[in-house]
């Protein structure tokens, strides 16, 4: 799923809020079946809708200024060096969807796999902040439409995969990004992206017994893996695991600064 995205707290509270706006979708079951509750969102129309919050005034004109010299531009790779450029101020400023509306408008100009890539990668982003079903669908679509062109040319890129797949499972058929996942899985049965993943599509479909053997197996490949310790905590606490949740939130309590996360550490051994 990228970088580390929930370095902080607050980065994994809306990683759980995007996830809970997801199907749900029981994915690992004793049975073996796969049960799907889900509810069509249309996509949105414009895109400007996507990049309208409020921002400081001297962001703005520093941003205004750009835009202009963008629209006047001629020369391709010129173009190309005002769009990035803006999208990195937005990027600064945590609009990742108006960041990845200007890589795409980069990958417009100059159509090739790296600009694709750049432009997926940055709607993956903006998707994976979007917390109303809208914008949800609407920045997976664009995802995919960038990274798929990239594993076109090149299908070994499992960390695109990854990245596909879990827009998938925000659609109308999350089967479709199940079967990716597990697809990854057999490809390369350590991939680290794909096993948190399906550590939290686990969590969100209440399977928090399952959601803690998949992040069990996260931590003892990646230790360092910030969000995969944490989620392994409250996989635990969720599954009455009381013992192992209080010894996995001791970890993070001892492996983390941020007094963010140790809040939400101390929150939960207070509930114990």
């Amino acid at each position: 799923m990228k970088k580390t995205q929930i370095l902080v707290l607050a980065l994994a509270i809306i990683a759980i809020g995007v996830l809970f706006l997801l199907p749900r979708v029981i994915i690992d079951n004793d049975e073996g079946n796969s049960e799907i509750s889900s509810n069509e969102a249309n996509p949105v129309a414009e895109t400007e809708a996507l990049h309208n919050a409020p921002i400081s005034a001297s962001e703005r004109e520093t941003i205004t200024s750009l835009v202009t010299k963008l629209d006047r531009e001629e020369n391709k790779e010129k173009f190309v060096t005002f769009a990035d450029s803006i999208a990195l101020l937005y990027n600064q400023i945590g609009k990742f969807d108006s960041a990845a509306f200007y890589y795409e408008r980069a990958a417009e100009k100059i159509d090739n796999a790296e600009r694709w890539e750049k432009a997926g990668n940055a709607y993956y982003e903006a998707f994976g902040f979007a917390l109303n079903d809208q914008k949800l669908v609407f920045l997976a679509e664009k995802t995919r439409n960038y990274l798929n062109k990239v594993l076109e040319k090149d299908p070994k890129r499992l960390d695109l995969k990854t990245k596909v797949a879990m827009t998938y499972v925000s659609s109308s058929n999350p089967m479709q990004g199940i079967t990716m996942l597990r697809e990854i899985l057999e490809e390369d049965p350590q991939n680290e992206q794909a096993i948190f993943n399906m550590g939290l599509l686990s969590m969100q479909s209440g399977q928090y017994k399952r959601a803690a053997e998949r992040f069990e197996e996260l931590v003892k490949l990646y230790p360092e893996n910030i969000q995969g310790q944490f989620y392994l905590g409250v996989s635990y606490f969720e599954s009455k695991q009381n013992n192992k949740a209080k010894k996995q939130f001791q970890i993070v309590k001892s492996t983390s600064t941020d007094p963010m996360v140790l809040s939400s550490v101390e929150s939960y051994l207070e509930r114990l």
